[in-house]
């Protein structure tokens, strides 16, 4: 039950999705204990199937009252825009610092994709079944990579292997706006993330 309410408590933080108020904040530097940090070419592996060319376009951690919460990366191609991003394959990953339950990070992120578009009561839940069925519940030092495919949707990856997709372009689209989108309610993340874009 503990574990249950601390994951809730960060369950905001653990979607980069904490409102300004709750005084979020990023820094490019670790503090303290975290994951091992991985090196420019330790994606290459798990993204050679899908992303041709790509490189890194920025990156950034994420922390909320002083807990570190994940490290996120973005990976796209070179030309990678700003300004059209849904219509452009890129890869975003978060390398978790904490224990977050999968449930609390799928009702999160539909609570972030609200700030975007209205979704129906019958759309979130199938949503949420989608995540559910793609998420484990995430343990320290765990890496989720979700891949933007235009015209498609979103493919995931857990510790590099395929966890399935969620094949739906509305959902993919404000999935990953939850970080790059201008509504983001994470600006400086999402400045960093996209320091590397044209």
């Amino acid at each position: 039950m503990k574990r249950r309410t601390f994951s809730r408590a960060l369950a905001i933080a653990a979607t980069a999705c904490a409102a300004p108020s709750l005084l979020a904040q990023t820094a490019e530097t670790p503090e303290g204990a975290a994951a091992p940090v991985m090196g420019p070419d330790d994606m290459r592996a798990e993204l050679n199937d899908l992303l041709s060319n790509y490189r890194l376009i920025g990156k950034q951690r994420l922390t909320y009252w002083g807990f570190q919460v994940y490290d996120a990366r973005l990976w796209a191609q070179p030309g990678f825009k700003k300004d059209n991003i849904a219509s452009q394959p890129f890869a975003l990953e978060l390398a978790y610092l904490r224990d977050f339950d999968a449930i609390d990070v799928a009702e999160r992120s539909i609570a972030e994709m609200r700030r975007s578009a209205t979704i129906s009561e019958a759309q979130a839940k199938t949503w949420i079944a989608g995540m559910m069925r793609v998420y484990p519940d995430f343990k320290k030092g765990d890496r989720v990579t979700g891949i933007n495919k235009p015209g498609v949707g979103a493919a995931y990856l857990v510790n590099g292997k395929s966890t399935g997709e969620i094949r739906d372009v509305e959902f993919a689209r404000l999935f990953f706006g939850i970080w790059l989108s201008p509504q983001t309610s994470q600006p400086k993340l999402r400045s960093a993330l996209l320091a590397g874009a044209a």
